[in-house]
């Protein structure tokens, strides 16, 4: 007989402990990965996330290996894959890590389902968060905290996360592979080929997956000691040519990295220490985490603006033409289009410069609906996070969460803040490189002979900027200020995100 944990997110062996609860059984332990081929030809992915859950899944195997395993990559459909492994591998027990996503849950209780038909036991644990999503909000007296300040105040009652498991170093002999075991390149990891990815398309890998990589990333923070502790989200470089920040959001989002071994790594570092707090601390950004993931799991359509209870409903007007130019880093503002290449270069871009762009999108200068742009970031972030990601993208665009909308980023002075000379901007947009640093962020301004002694003429080798910002943002604001004016007199969400009933005269 054989037991089963099923790798989705959790991609690690340190603080499992769905997989350490396969391990308790007596029987031979098959690790297994389930690679849905519709999925991978129909998902939002892009190619570096694809490549990053490639390397993930080959690091995860090496590491099983040298415990007395492998990882079993299946081909085909969740429901048709259990259906046949729990009849062909005599299945006596499967394990899984808790995913609070719309699609996993649903995903989930059909395989739970199937698994009773079949008699095989399941076990699913909480690894993928701090705490247990559903004790936080019953702590909260059943109601969902839907400001940072109340997640933080209920974490505080419940005291620190559990401390993390020791990491899975062997197998006892029962449960290694056994000679008759399943074997060959048919269960292998796939290839960038088998995921769609032309090596040809891909930029040099800057943050490789897995398990291996995460505990190294840690580690390399973790010896920086006055740099954890003074460290202050805000007063980081959006535009810095390398990141100002730990960059760990990848290995947190497949959970290469345990969210527990960090918090309490940090926890060790600040031990007798004088040190930043909640929310602009490190500590502080796994709490913006947990809040995220806590409401984006009981919140119906979280991830869209119409029946979503603690979204504000704002007539965004759709423009194909603003949203291409945005996404693809041509609006004509070196600072937003240097961003929106560096993320689809390399997947990533600091969380001010996701800000900024966000903005700009949305509530700032383009008007165009947050949903959309949420999408964008799902397809070309390694990070892209559903809770995180749908959540960010309400908070930016003033529909939920923060509501100062009157603060807007501006696509000029902003960058220049952090990077006066415009090097991040010569990086990513080497056709503006030779311009002068007082016209690097505004090339329209140049002179038409500067623009020809840059080799660069705006609105032939660079395009004019789509809106112009003193306008637009004004006009926004206008805007934004009649959308909220609009919903003053309705009801505002309770704490667990219904409208409140009106108190009767």
């Amino acid at each position: 007989m054989t037991t089963i944990h099923w790798f989705r997110k959790g991609l690690r062996l340190h603080d499992n402990p769905a997989l350490q609860a396969a391990v308790v059984e007596n029987y031979e332990l098959r690790p297994v990965f389930v690679l849905d081929p519709w999925f991978v030809a129909n998902s939002r992915v892009g190619i570096n996330r694809w490549r990053f859950l490639a390397q993930t899944l080959t690091d995860l195997n090496t590491r099983l290996q040298a415990v007395g395993t492998r990882l079993y990559v299946i081909r085909g459909k969740p429901e048709d894959v259990f259906a046949r492994l729990f009849k062909e591998w005599d299945v006596h027990k499967v394990t899984w890590e808790v995913d609070t996503e719309p699609y996993a849950r649903s995903r989930d209780e059909a395989i739970e389902k199937l698994a009773k038909e079949h008699g095989v036991k399941v076990c699913c644990k909480v690894g993928h968060t701090l705490y247990n999503t559903e004790k936080i909000i019953e702590a909260n007296l059943g109601k969902t905290p839907l400001t940072y300040q109340g997640l933080q105040g209920i974490v505080e009652r419940l005291g620190p996360p559990p401390k993390p498991l020791l990491a899975l170093t062997s197998l006892p002999p029962s449960c290694t592979s056994q000679s008759n075991s399943p074997s060959g390149p048919a269960y292998d990891p796939p290839t960038l080929a088998e995921l769609g990815v032309k090596e040809s398309d891909l930029e040099p890998c800057l943050y490789p997956g897995g398990e291996t990589e995460a505990l190294a990333r840690l580690d390399k923070y973790m010896e920086r000691k006055s740099w954890v502790c003074k460290f202050e989200k805000p007063k980081t470089s959006p535009n810095s040519l390398v990141p100002s920040t730990t960059v760990l959001s990848p290995y947190l989002k497949f959970g290469c990295l345990s969210p527990r071994t960090m918090y309490h790594r940090l926890a060790e570092v600040y031990r007798g220490s004088n040190h930043t707090k909640p929310p602009v601390s490190l500590m502080g950004q796994l709490l913006w985490r947990e809040f995220f993931y806590t409401v984006g799991s009981v919140t119906p359509n979280f991830d869209r603006m119409e029946g979503n209870p603690v979204c504000r409903q704002i007539p965004w007007v759709r423009d194909e033409k603003l949203m291409k130019a945005w996404e693809f880093g041509k609006t004509g503002y070196p600072f937003i289009d240097a961003l929106m290449t560096q993320l689809r270069k390399e997947g990533w871009i600091h969380h001010l410069g996701r800000h900024a762009v966000a903005c700009f999108l949305t509530r700032g200068d383009l008007w165009q609906p947050w949903e959309d742009g949420m999408k964008v970031f799902e397809e070309l972030l390694l990070d892209a996070d559903w809770s995180l990601n749908a959540g960010n993208w309400m908070w930016l665009s003033a529909s939920a969460f923060f509501h100062q909308y009157f603060r807007v980023y501006s696509p000029i002075s902003f960058g220049k803040q952090t990077d006066k000379h415009g090097d991040y901007i010569r990086k990513y947009l080497p056709q503006l490189k030779k311009y002068p640093d007082n016209y690097i962020y505004e090339p329209w301004k140049a002179p038409l002979s500067v623009q020809k002694a840059a080799g660069c003429i705006i609105g032939q080798d660079y395009p004019r900027p789509i809106v112009d910002h003193d306008i637009a943002r004004k006009t926004n604001l206008d805007r934004m200020s009649k959308a909220y004016a609009a919903e003053k007199n309705k009801n505002p969400p309770t704490s667990n995100g219904s409208p409140a009933k009106k108190k009767k005269k």
